[in-house]
């Protein structure tokens, strides 16, 4: 009983030093739903690979509307509005905090997943295309986050954001010749690649990964999620 009782107590002293040494990853959303938020898939398979590797995230989400409310059954525009931040919290299960209070002092890196949320609500990518604009607080998240040389990550059509704010960033969104080419009309540099592969910027420390840009599996997704965290996770112990 008393070796029992003090494997038990020096368990809890090692969960204690790693809880001391997570990482931060904050991680934005963009609504709830691939055509008119954040990717389900690819936000919750963003968490579940933060966790799986060891660090913590805290979600964001601009409080602002919605661009517009789609039916996801027939793709058809609702006449309804919703709030990006509201919608975001059925992801993060209520654990979400507003996108203006976001301080790069308090994590370690940004992930953003995609989703046409990202495309319509934190920027105007889906309209403008290389000509779009960033809304205020995602962008001075991630130039925050760039000032201070910390990881940056994006999944699917993200990283046309990261091409619009970080210039010669060098992304991937998969295959697509017009996406690639807006990317690299934004002043960006692409690389294509397939599913669950990295594209690594070593020198802007961004990781970016195409998911549901091709015809992704959901564990392609999972495998492209995983492999982008903990890339991030690497280039956090990168002080250069």
């Amino acid at each position: 009983m008393k070796n029992s009782g003090t494997c038990r107590k020096s368990t809890t002293s090692t969960s204690n030093q790693t809880a001391m040494t997570k990482k931060s990853i904050a991680v934005i959303l963009s609504g709830c739903g691939n055509q008119d938020g954040a990717e389900i898939h690819e936000a919750t398979l963003t968490l579940w690979a933060i966790h799986k590797n060891g660090a913590d995230y805290q979600c964001y989400a601009p409080n602002i509307l919605q661009h517009h409310v789609l039916n996801h059954l027939t793709g058809k525009e609702m006449t309804e509005q919703r709030n990006v931040l509201i919608e975001s919290a059925r992801i993060a299960r209520g654990k979400i905090l507003d996108l203006a209070t976001f301080q790069a002092s308090h994590h370690d890196a940004l992930v953003i997943p995609g989703g046409l949320g990202a495309a319509k609500n934190l920027s105007t990518y889906a309209f403008a295309g290389a000509d779009c604009h960033i809304n205020a607080d995602v962008q001075r998240a991630i130039l925050a986050m760039a000032e201070e040389k910390k990881p940056i990550g994006a999944l699917c059509i993200a990283p046309a954001i990261l091409a619009r704010l970080l210039d010669q960033v060098l992304v991937t969104i998969g295959q697509d010749p017009t996406t690639a080419a807006n990317i690299q009309a934004m002043g960006a540099r692409h690389t294509p690649t397939l599913q669950g592969e990295i594209a690594v910027d070593r020198e802007r420390k961004v990781v970016t990964t195409p998911c549901y840009m091709l015809n992704s599996r959901v564990d392609q997704i999972g495998e492209g999620a995983d492999r982008l965290v903990q890339e991030i996770l690497r280039l956090t112990e990168d002080k250069s």
